[in-house]
């Protein structure tokens, strides 16, 4: 009771449909803490970690609470953007497992608690995808046969990933070369996407509106529960094990109260209701063995250790990767698939040629009146 009649407010900024909200009788997460402690939660959501980012280093956001992936929570470490954690305040650290803990991006576990991990599959409708089709991996993706019915990642780093994967390429490109091969990659894929989503997915995939999509695993699981002629498959190269994580921005003018959270959102109770709501899994060491059978023994929440050997996580890359990655996504997202690139390019130059023509007629003009 710390907080109660203190009329203090916690800005949670967490990623849809990523938290137990109370639907179908499943725990409101957001309410019981309100009710525990008596501080109101301001929760929001963002869609991708880039706009997660841009809008803290922009000054947008007001947050004492976000939960980022692995990646970006090391680039903001880098650049100062978050706090270090009091964990005498968040006494549920203990309940994480060990290899959640002191990953390469928090090596010390001072900026960061895990909140679920999970790898990244291809999401796909029965009726519409044969079965013998999934053997290409992640090249079903660039299948002409399903050509305008195929989603793709609206982010650079899981849609880079993908197409490292298809050249045989690390996850986390080293140079300009590995970001140029990827991008060429993307742009040949991109005459057979239907469109680019994140959070679109869900009712694209759910209604039917197309084939296939790469998507998180929880998420895949979730689609399937919504509609029973989806199924996920993890192409067999291997794929991206990510790691999100409970942080607090930098100039949080509720720490402790944001400590408060992050330790009630590692309770036990909590931890489960909101794996089985979001189906993601949980680096909470008692949430496994308390899951319903079709989830704890779920190849897409829990994969064989085998498995998880062909996967890599997302590594924070050198600022000048960084930027080399932005501009080549830029670019794909530009590039024009129709064969009419240049067409815009010569109706300009036609213009220039036609507005010459008219300054040197007027021009000649206006000497013949002189004379």
């Amino acid at each position: 009771d710390r907080f109660r009649g203190k009329n203090v407010t916690l800005n949670v900024y967490n990623w849809g449909e990523y938290i137990s909200d109370g639907a179908d009788d499943t725990m409101d997460v957001i309410q019981e803490f309100e009710d525990l402690t008596g501080i109101t939660v301001n929760y929001t959501t963002f869609d991708t970690n880039e706009s997660l980012y841009a809008k803290l280093k922009s000054g947008g956001g007001d947050y004492d609470i976000i939960i980022p992936s692995d990646y970006m929570i090391g680039k903001m470490i880098n650049e100062g953007m978050l706090e270090e954690l009091d964990m005498s305040n968040i006494p549920n650290f203990d309940l994480i497992e060990e290899n959640c803990k002191s990953q390469s991006y928090d090596p010390d576990n001072k900026y960061s608690v895990a909140y679920t991990w999970g790898v990244v599959g291809v999401v796909y409708n029965t009726a519409m995808v044969d079965e013998g089709d999934l053997e290409q991996g992640w090249g079903i993706l660039w299948d002409g046969k399903y050509a305008d019915n195929i989603l793709m990642f609206n982010n650079s780093r899981d849609a880079f990933g993908i197409a490292a994967k298809m050249l045989g390429h690390s996850l986390n490109p080293a140079t300009q070369a590995e970001v140029d091969a990827a991008a060429q990659k993307l742009k040949e894929q991109k005459a057979v996407v239907q469109s680019y989503v994140m959070d679109e997915v869900f009712d694209k995939m759910a209604g039917g509106e197309a084939a296939l999509a790469p998507y998180y695993a929880g998420d895949g699981i979730t689609m399937m529960s919504e509609n029973p002629e989806l199924n996920m498959f993890l192409p067999a190269e291997g794929t991206n094990r990510f790691g999100d994580a409970m942080c607090v921005p930098k100039g949080s003018r509720n720490k402790e109260a944001a400590e408060m959270f992050i330790n009630f959102m590692c309770e036990t109770e909590v931890a489960l209701a909101n794996t089985e709501y979001i189906c993601y899994s949980s680096p909470q060491k008692e949430v496994r063995a308390l899951l319903p059978p079709e989830l704890a023994e779920s190849e897409l929440m829990y994969p064989s250790e085998e498995y998880l050997a062909l996967c890599e996580p997302f590594n924070v890359l050198p600022d000048e990767i960084n930027s080399a990655m932005d501009k080549a996504w830029s670019d794909v997202r530009s590039y024009d698939t129709s064969g009419n690139g240049w067409v815009f390019p010569l109706l300009l130059l036609a213009m220039l040629v036609m507005a010459g023509i008219g300054y040197w007629r007027k021009f000649t003009r206006k000497r013949k009146q002189q004379y």
